[in-house]
């Protein structure tokens, strides 16, 4: 059976997402929690969003597919259903920076990774030192200079749309930088924080942390609104934008088609190699 989790962690103390000999990831600590339970190896996981070092989920979903018969012994003498004895048992076994939510029976055209619609992450800058939470200090990244909210969120608004985003990307060989970016939108919170939503139908490799860095230096008014979408349009990684730190990205929300036909298609469009027209 394939089954959907839904789960959220503190980034802070892992090194990732994904698997890495002698190195605590989230990817890890669930494959032994799964295992344990299961009383099986550990289980192979696909995640919908790989995230680095640092970086926190509260919206994070993956999939595994368990064998019928230890799904169905999963609940024990108790009347639970099998996910909601799931979710209660991996509460006893992990680590208190990782909650899983929910956890699901889903069709077996459901991909975690390849069947997601689109992904949404925040994240959050703070301009004014004395303004800061301690207790926030691990999701928050400080700013020295004013920023100007409003200058970075014309900036931001330019590069959304169907792009080829290798200047904010960390090449890999044959991937693809192409993307779709819905929505790029900057605010600044009550409580003084300065708030970056970015959704996109996926995600390349640091693109999220160096699209808040081409913003960065336009709040700060080093360069114009302008220039990011020049960035953008040159196709190169410049040294004018920083890749800013893990702390302050959260993996919100994972949004994924309804019904197996749907899924299906979604996965197969996701699949294809995208080209910028």
């Amino acid at each position: 059976m394939r089954i959907r989790i839904d789960l959220a962690y503190d980034g802070t103390a892992f090194s990732g997402w994904a698997r890495q000999p002698g190195l605590r990831t989230v990817e890890g600590e669930l494959r032994q929690g799964l295992a344990t339970i299961l009383r099986t190896g550990e289980p192979e996981l696909t995640v919908g969003g790989r995230t680095d070092a640092g970086v926190h989920a509260r919206g994070s979903v993956a999939h595994v597919d368990i064998d019928d018969e230890a799904w169905g012994r999963l609940p024990g003498r108790s009347d639970r259903e099998p996910g909601e004895a799931l979710v209660a048992r991996l509460r006893g076994v992990l680590p208190p920076d990782i909650v899983v939510r929910a956890a699901t029976a889903v069709p077996e055209s459901f991909d975690a990774r390849f069947s997601a619609l689109r992904r949404r992450y925040t994240y959050r800058l703070l301009d004014r030192p004395e303004q800061l939470d301690p207790l926030r200090r691990h999701d928050t990244v400080l700013v020295r200079g004013e920023l100007d909210v409003t200058l970075m969120d014309e900036a931001a608004a330019r590069l959304t749309g169907l792009r080829d985003f290798a200047a904010f990307c960390k090449p890999r060989e044959g991937a693809t930088t192409v993307r779709t970016l819905l929505e790029y939108g900057w605010k600044r919170d009550r409580c003084g924080v300065v708030l970056g939503t970015v959704v996109a139908d996926a995600f390349c490799h640091s693109m999220v942390r160096a699209l808040v860095g081409g913003i960065v230096p336009v709040g700060l008014r080093r360069r114009d609104p302008g220039w990011p979408l020049e960035v953008l349009q040159a196709g190169r990684r410049d040294p004018g934008v920083q890749v800013m730190p893990a702390h302050g990205l959260c993996l919100e929300e994972i949004v994924y088609p309804d019904g197996e036909e749907a899924l299906r298609a979604r996965t197969v469009e996701a699949r294809a190699v995208r080209e910028h027209l």
